[in-house]
């Protein structure tokens, strides 16, 4: 999803040679410059790769299109199309994957000759001028975007051709029974789709796409006493599968991003635009201009209140960055310390609501839940998450001596009266969700609230111009997520049809089973194989297709232990974030070591340290009934149980992981490792391991107190100290 990147209108305005931050709106926080360009740095650590910049008759096609794509989206959401979503998916389809091909470079590297007959071969007056990135369409690309056209709009020709076509109707009843034209377009849409994924994310999630086909292809041939044999299928199956089916191109995940994801990504691009994203910045730093961990405070919160409306951890964790680096440097952070604080906030991100990442609106199509449910479920886990890091901020500021950042900002109280507007149409959405609406409606009302409220800053309002900008750029955001989601329909659909899912959750239980028969054992080390396995899976894939396949192979295993859907969709859904903050690939870390400066390595650790308590929160309310108290699920006393005991967890194991107990001094070696333990064993939300890990709570706070008073008025950390 889109995210908010501080740009006055389509892209970042430049100034000097340097970027520079919208300023329209005066802003409250004074920064020392920052020699980036927000949009083009979060670009590089998105899922999705970065794409052209057109100029031109073919920017003005390009945008034309999008425009034709978003005024199609609200159409269908007030007037759906007689002949239902499917036939809407088709015409959606058929707008972004054409688009993929011209807005998305090869980025190959061919021969010389073949360059030169692609149209891709520059004329030696401008070879010295060619900029990656900035060259138009070759031949090749329009091409393929002619064919993408005609493979998505064959279920709807209307003409006989070559025994297939016919029209929509004719199309669906060959369904099971597909002739050799409707095979030969299969075939073509799957490899467009397969080369769009490889345009916007690289070569993995193809790879993978391809693997699953020849599973379903090859499958058959393995031993039948193999748990994951199956009865085969051949090739025209599968493409019926894919391209006439339910699970396939046109299945779920394609059905949420031409639903709810291009929406919402449109009411983003329009907050954007408005001045939400400096208004969020500013509020933050407004808030705790005058605490000694400003700095870090306003970090987070920024990461917070941007989450809100973004759903993108690297592209929030560079937005952030941008702005308050210079004050975390000036208050003596570290560049790596730094970056992990600004990664871990930014992937807040994708877990805050009301507008989660990509992958919860599939949550709520699968289980067939209401968006507000999602919502509801991610509230309490979303708080534990942002207190662990405030309070590893705490804990950073004491221990390493942090100074007070002066910060020249303004009344909170004034800034919100002034601009405290762009808070209305985010609560319009819960709001509306809460009284009935469906989400794609109450998103589009929150999204003309928010384009009328525009028109209270002279400088931010959205002229004609200005609300076409935005709308274009929703729907170019979510061209890379979209071809993501039809290219999941391979990993779905051959699931579907082999019957993988259960076989695969049959051996993640079996090698569970294999070291305890205890029930209970057996949960904790299914969830422990699942959260590394999603894991494992997260580095390589998106977010959203990691989570696609680990909803269809590792949730069956979960649903099978008696785990409640809602807790096994949500355990998956958080473990397939995460791979933002995962080493070695963690993006969000990434891209904030490039803010930053600093090295790599360290600001990953730094990273998982700041968001340990993600990784632990998902177990604790799929291992024990109590958990699902996390979830706002099983009535007030349940859940006010799991979320304080689960906060003090998470409150243990940030001075386990940060060496510091607020108020009192350091702790040592032994304090950590006891911490650490009962940390862990207070999320195992059960009356004996709970009074456990609260005793060795206690132990490791006594042992502080005694470490403090051995050490006299002149021990604890010496200031600038390294943690």
């Amino acid at each position: 999803m889109s995210a908010i990147r501080f740009t006055e209108d389509s892209g970042p305005e430049r100034h000097g040679g340097h970027s520079r931050v919208a300023e329209a709106e005066a802003p409250a926080v004074r920064t020392d410059p920052v020699r980036i360009d927000p949009a083009e740095l979060a670009g590089r650590f998105e899922d999705e790769k970065p794409g052209r910049v057109l100029t031109g008759p073919v920017a003005l096609a390009l945008t034309a299109a999008t425009l034709a794509i978003g005024l199609l989206a609200l159409w269908q959401v007030f007037r759906p199309l007689a002949q239902g979503s499917k036939y809407y998916l088709i015409f959606f389809l058929a707008g972004v994957l054409p688009l993929v091909f011209l807005a998305y470079p090869a980025d190959l590297r061919l021969p010389r000759r073949l360059r030169a007959l692609a149209g891709r071969e520059p004329s030696a007056a401008t070879s010295h001028a060619t900029v990656p990135g900035r060259s138009g369409p070759s031949r090749v690309d329009w091409l393929l975007a002619a064919a993408a056209l005609a493979g998505c709009l064959y279920p709807v020709l209307p003409i006989a051709l070559a025994g297939g076509g016919g029209g929509y109707d004719a199309f669906l009843d060959r369904q099971g029974l597909l002739v050799g034209m409707d095979v030969a377009m299969g075939t073509v849409l799957l490899l467009l789709l397969l080369e769009g994924c490889r345009r916007t994310t690289g070569w993995i999630l193809p790879a993978v796409c391809l693997v699953f086909l020849g599973y379903g292809y090859y499958g058959g041939l393995l031993p039948q006493t193999w748990a994951v044999a199956h009865a085969g299928l051949d090739f025209g199956q599968l493409v019926d599968a894919f391209y006439n089916s339910d699970s396939g191109f046109y299945g779920t995940p394609l059905d949420v991003a031409a639903t709810y994801i291009v929406l919402f990504t449109i009411y983003g691009a329009v907050l954007d635009l408005s001045g939400a994203g400096r208004f969020f910045v500013n509020l933050s730093a407004a808030a705790f201009r005058r605490s000694r961990t400003a700095a870090g405070r306003t970090a987070v919160a920024s990461g917070f209140l941007l989450g809100t409306v973004s759903g993108s951890g690297a592209a929030t964790t560079v937005s952030i960055g941008a702005v308050t680096w210079p004050i975390l440097r000036r208050a003596g952070y570290p560049a790596e310390r730094a970056g992990g604080m600004l990664a871990a906030a930014g992937v807040g991100a994708i877990l805050s609501p009301p507008t989660l990442g990509a992958a919860a609106f599939i949550i709520a199509e699968y289980l067939g839940v209401s968006y507000l449910q999602v919502l509801g479920w991610a509230v309490v886990p979303t708080i534990l998450y942002y207190l662990g890091i405030v309070l590893s901020v705490e804990i950073d500021a004491r221990r390493s001596g942090v100074r007070p950042a002066a910060l020249a900002a303004g009344s909170a109280w004034r800034l919100l009266a002034r601009s405290g507007y762009h808070f209305t149409s985010l609560f319009a959405i819960v709001g509306l969700l809460a009284v009935g609406l469906s989400a794609t409606r109450a998103v589009v009302l929150a999204t003309v609230l928010a384009i009328a409220l525009s028109f209270l800053d002279r400088t931010h309002r959205l002229t004609p111009a200005r609300l076409a900008a935005a709308l274009s750029n929703g729907v170019r955001g979510v061209l890379a997520v979209t071809v993501v989601c039809a290219a999941a329909g391979v990993i779905t659909a051959t699931t579907t049809k082999t019957g993988l899912g259960p076989q695969a959750a049959a051996l993640l239980v079996g090698a569970a089973s294999a070291v305890s028969s205890e029930p209970a054992v057996v949960l904790a080390l299914t969830a422990l194989l699942a959260a590394v396995a999603l894991s494992l899976l997260g580095l390589a894939v998106p977010v959203t297709a990691s989570f696609v396949i680990g909803w269809v192979i590792i949730g069956p295993a979960l649903l099978d232990l008696g785990v409640s859907a809602p807790a096994a969709a949500m355990f998956v859904f958080y473990f397939a974030v995460l791979s933002e903050v995962s080493p070695p690939t963690a993006l969000a870390a990434v891209a904030a070591a490039a803010v930053t400066g600093g090295r790599l390595v360290p600001t990953m650790w730094h990273t998982l340290r700041y968001a340990l308590p993600a990784y632990l929160i998902p177990l604790a309310f799929v291992i024990t009934p109590t958990g699902l108290g996390l979830l706002g699920i099983g009535g007030p006393r349940r859940i006010l149980v799991a979320a304080v005991v689960t906060a003090l967890g998470v409150a243990v194991l940030a001075v386990a992981a940060g060496g510091w107990l607020p108020g009192v001094g350091a702790a040592g070696v032994p304090e950590r490792v006891i911490g650490g333990a009962a940390g862990l064993t207070l999320l195992w939300l059960q009356p004996a391991p709970v009074a456990i890990g609260a005793v060795l709570a206690g132990v490791m706070t006594v042992g502080v107190f005694v470490r403090r008073g051995s050490a006299g008025p002149s021990g604890g950390a010496r200031a600038g100290s390294p943690a």
